[in-house]
């Protein structure tokens, strides 16, 4: 497995990990972090996936959202991927919205990307498989939540994930990639021109598939990035339609940063907490 511990801390009485290791998936090293509670009373313990958003890091959550003491409140272990591949060797490309720090957790087929941006693949399968070793007691629970690209993800791995995956929640999430320009940029680049092959990895598309896992969508009105990237109306027409559990709350003056993330946080574990247990 080849972990390399980079830091122990702790916070609330639990412990805020970091580890580096090499990815097979992604052909480049790369770090995540995760919060492991007390856990005093030795009983299981679920876990929680936080996928980030564009530009950011696993230290991003973790240092900003003050999730650790919601992770301690309800004995609940959460783990914090990196965006996407990194360094030297690794395809990237000029733009903020583009390239390291923007994998969009798709499995990318185009050149030069495929060869590291494999990010899908990367989460549900190796990091999936070092997770519960790092995990005393774990239950064998899993829920999955996120931010911006990150909701993005979370979504589109908690659906295509549904008997894995307990619950889904996101704050700000892209819901609609394949008609958003952000989405339209990074599909083109990884996916190709085919648009057809950009339904696979578009939560507007998977919401119509039967059997989807309890969704909870945070929106701030103020958003500077609302409704241009992250418009809903189409995702939550077609999980009406097809009698999805959408919970979807637009919160009056907040925006897109951790402030906003930070205000409603609890609310997301605990209707996690709701399914894990």
């Amino acid at each position: 497995m080849n972990l390399k511990s980079i830091e122990k801390r702790l916070s609330f009485g639990g412990q805020q990990c970091k580890y580096s290791h090499y990815s097979e998936a992604l052909q480049c090293d790369m770090t995540f972090s995760i919060y492991l509670p007390s856990n005093r009373e030795q009983k299981k313990i679920p876990l929680i996936w936080w996928l980030s958003g564009l530009t950011c890091t696993d230290d991003n959550f973790s240092q900003k959202s003050g999730f650790q003491s919601l992770a301690e409140k309800y004995q609940v272990a959460v783990i914090i991927p990196d965006t996407s591949p990194r360094g030297e060797n690794v395809a990237d490309d000029e733009a903020w919205d583009l390239g390291q720090g923007a994998g969009f957790y798709v499995n990318a087929t185009q050149s030069p990307w495929a060869k590291n941006y494999q990010m899908y693949t990367y989460i549900t399968e190796e990091l999936s498989a070092i997770a519960p070793t790092l995990v005393p007691e774990f239950s064998g629970q899993e829920s999955i939540m996120g931010h911006s690209m990150g909701g993005h993800g979370a979504l589109v791995i908690g659906m295509k994930n549904a008997d894995r995956f307990k619950s889904i929640s996101a704050f700000s999430p892209i819901l609609s990639p394949s008609q958003v320009p952000w989405g339209i940029k990074a599909f083109s680049s990884y996916l190709g021109e085919d648009q057809a092959t950009w339904k696979e990895w578009d939560s507007t598309e998977l919401i119509q598939e039967s059997g989807m896992p309890p969704i909870l969508i945070s929106q701030g009105s103020a958003d500077t990035f609302y409704p241009e990237q992250l418009e809903e109306t189409t995702f939550l027409e077609h999980a009406q339609k097809n009698n999805q559990e959408v919970q979807y709350s637009k919160e009056e003056g907040y925006d897109h940063s951790y402030f906003f993330i930070a205000t409603f946080l609890d609310e997301h574990f605990a209707f996690h907490m709701k399914h894990l247990k």
